[in-house]
């Protein structure tokens, strides 16, 4: 099982990987095989059917960590801050601390470069775990008027390099660098001495990370151009109901087989 010091000399090693997960059931499935889970506040669109993530609260974060927790007990699990609950350091301390006395979770993750640092930093201090997490920001969807693809030309790459630096020092372990051009994300990467996870930003990182729901197949209602399918998960639920209803619809179920 990965631990924080694990994970921090993976940098320039064997990549990491990383996936989602939102309840037990999944969760069970990806432990002991994945290095990190993220309970991500993307629940509030795969779960919620909402448009973004912005209204997922943290009772409802703390709720599905758990959930994730009990079933990978052998797997290191981060708890996405939710938008709001962390812009000043008493209420980031507040609300992170609750994180990891009501659940088992390893770290959290916190949207935000160097405005954010004091905010990790004040965390770090207190025996709190951070990922941070630049680039496409999803919490950052509204303000920025949709999900923009960044490090496209130098000055916004500096600006990365900056963001990266900053969370670096203060004691982030680990940085999700999402929705960055490849080539901004390798000198990113280069500037640093934790490890980055990518997702949708190259290959030039210490690790990946995907949406359980992306990766599987789950959701279909489009596709990112950084996703890469590797089960036609709905097809297959689809089809298995399909059957069902029949076997049930014609009496070929349940057989003897399956009658007590």
């Amino acid at each position: 099982m990965q631990t924080v010091a694990s994970i921090k000399k993976a940098k320039n090693g064997t990549p990491l990987t990383a996936i989602t997960a939102y309840d037990s059931l999944f969760a069970s499935l990806f432990n002991k095989k994945i290095d990190m889970i993220l309970v991500g506040d993307s629940l509030n669109m795969s779960f919620n059917n909402k448009p973004d993530t912005l209204s997922a609260t943290l009772d409802m974060m703390i709720y599905h960590t758990n959930a994730v927790c009990k079933g990978a007990p052998d797997t290191f699990i981060i708890c996405d801050m939710p938008f709001g609950t962390y812009t000043n350091k008493k209420q980031a301390i507040k609300n992170a601390s609750r994180v990891y006395q009501e659940t088992d979770a390893h770290a959290l993750k916190i949207e935000g470069g160097a405005e954010h640092a004091h905010i990790i930093k004040s965390l770090t201090c207190n025996s709190i775990a951070v990922m941070g997490h630049i680039g496409l920001m999803p919490q950052h969807v509204r303000a920025q008027g949709g999900y923009k693809i960044r490090g496209k030309n130098e000055k916004d790459t500096q600006q990365l390099i900056c963001d990266a630096k900053a969370i670096e020092k203060a004691g982030a372990f680990c940085i999700v660098i999402e929705g960055v051009k490849s080539e901004a994300t390798k000198r990113v990467n280069e500037e640093v001495s934790i490890p980055t996870i990518g997702i949708g930003a190259g290959n030039d990182t210490d690790g990946q990370i995907l949406v359980w729901s992306d990766m599987l197949g789950f959701f279909q209602e489009f596709q990112p151009k950084f996703v890469k399918k590797y089960l036609n998960g709905a097809d297959i639920v689809k089809n298995a109901i399909d059957t069902y209803v029949k076997e049930v619809k014609t009496r070929k179920f349940p057989t003897k087989e399956y009658t007590y």
